[in-house]
């Protein structure tokens, strides 16, 4: 398989707290990866560092072939093929929803207005907000505005999409809608690291589980194996208690 994403020893640091001490992971193109593991575990970390807006420490990030840690990259230039979305949708609230999806590509990608704006219609159209197109962002439901932000991310065209805890700002009614979106993305080939706390959607959707532990990948491996068989101590603690929840 063609490598869409290459982590080697990667490192970050908050002062004196270590988040990620180490990470290495290979992603493979079209592969979906789940992260999973406690708060504080460096999800969320691992994700910034990768798109590159927490600097990182040590290691390499090499993205198709690309060595996007290296000295004298263009940041920029690197953020153009990796989408994210936070939790948070972070959607401009003075601009209608066409404007902040269309804001990025003709900004960044120098692309005519009527160009962005006719791909957004589709994207919009595509999962099911066309109507929503010159609303502003306050007059949608959360679940609208999360996917308006990961239609605002696919937008750019991106080669990998980072999804950092998507839904955990929704409520429980709106999770599906945009769980849908990221399983039609699946479905189409994207390759996608998802940091999610929903361990039956990571069950269903992902390729690969990697439980993250005090800023390690303590343990990696297909979904039925990490759910049902865990080979690590910490792993089957950690499920034992989402499962005591109810939340597998």
């Amino acid at each position: 398989m063609t490598s869409a994403l290459s982590i080697q020893g990667l490192r970050k640091a908050f002062g004196r707290l270590e988040v990620l001490r180490g990470i290495d992971l290979e992603v493979a193109e079209h592969e979906v990866i789940a992260l999973i593991g406690a708060s504080g575990s460096g999800k969320s970390t691992l994700l910034r560092c990768i798109n590159l807006i927490e600097p990182v420490d040590e290691g390499r990030i090499v993205v198709e072939g690309t060595e996007i840690t290296a000295k004298g990259v263009n940041v920029d230039r690197v953020r153009r093929s990796i989408g994210i979305v936070f939790q948070s949708f972070n959607l401009f609230p003075q601009m209608r929803v066409l404007d902040n999806v269309t804001l990025a590509p003709r900004k960044v990608l120098g692309r005519r207005r009527a160009e962005a704006e006719a791909a957004a219609m589709a994207l919009l159209e595509r999962f099911g907000l066309e109507d929503k197109a010159h609303d502003y962002p306050d007059r949608l439901s959360g679940g609208q505005q999360q996917r308006v932000a990961i239609v605002r991310a696919l937008a750019m065209q991106p080669d990998l999409l980072l999804l950092d805890e998507v839904t955990s700002a929704l409520d429980p009614e709106l999770v599906a809608e945009v769980l849908n979106v990221i399983r039609e993305l699946a479905a189409g080939g994207m390759t996608m690291l998802i940091a999610t706390h929903e361990m039956g959607f990571a069950r269903d959707i992902a390729n690969r589980v990697c439980f993250l532990d005090q800023g390690v990948i303590l343990e990696q491996g297909p979904p039925d194996v990490i759910f049902r068989a865990p080979a690590q101590s910490r792993t089957r603690q950690f499920l034992e208690r989402i499962i005591e929840a109810g939340r597998l």
